[in-house]
């Protein structure tokens, strides 16, 4: 694949600007590049992604597809914020399906989704110790938020990470209630040894 020395400007997203890559958290676009690839020119975004110290190269036209989307303006990430406080309903107690609903909800990558990813599983665990899919799956998720948030309100990560876990031991949401439980015995022993190919790891 060739590189061309144009830069085009005509694009959603421009050099230099933060996005956030679902799954991945805040990358940088280093360039908009077009290059030969197969007797056609394709445009790439050539973005940095600081979490894993990867760079990715993902096509113009399928950028906005695959949830690649713009830094939330700070009235979004302060709303975000506000709502790993309030109250919300109880979740299922199949481990299983709920970290499928999870996992959906951080493809579909809104901050307010992630928001309510790190709400539920952490007042899970404060009922009972999550399975290993899911402590991966929170500890992701609060990864995401942080990354965006400190973005957003130009913040460092080690304070937006401190406002969060402030919000989540301060505040208490209605824990499930109690007959739930019953139905969840068996969730320890899963949560041992769970089974990794019902589901992909976040």
């Amino acid at each position: 694949m060739k590189k061309s020395t144009k830069t085009p400007q005509n694009t959603t997203f421009q050099e230099k600007q933060h996005v956030v890559y679902p799954l991945q958290g805040v990358g940088r676009i280093d360039s908009v590049e077009e290059r030969d690839f197969q007797g056609s020119k394709l445009l790439y975004y050539v973005i940095y992604l600081e979490v894993t110290d990867m760079t990715v190269m993902v096509p113009v036209d399928k950028a906005e597809e695959l949830g690649i989307r713009a830094i939330v303006p700070p009235k979004e990430a302060n709303k975000a914020l506000k709502l790993i406080s309030e109250e919300y309903e109880p979740v299922t107690a199949d481990w299983k399906m709920r970290y499928q609903m999870n996992l959906d909800l951080l493809k579909k990558g809104s901050v307010t989704d992630i928001a309510t990813v790190v709400r539920t599983l952490y007042h899970r665990s404060k009922v009972k110790e999550l399975p290993i899919l899911e402590r991966k799956l929170f500890d992701s998720a609060l990864r995401l938020l942080v990354d965006e948030v400190s973005f957003s309100l130009d913040k460092p990560k080690s304070e937006v990470e401190q406002i969060v876990f402030g919000k989540l031991e301060t505040e208490h949401p209605p824990k499930p209630p109690e007959p739930e439980e019953a139905a969840d015995a068996g969730d320890a022993g899963e949560g041992e040894h769970p089974v990794e190919e019902d589901v992909e790891d976040a």
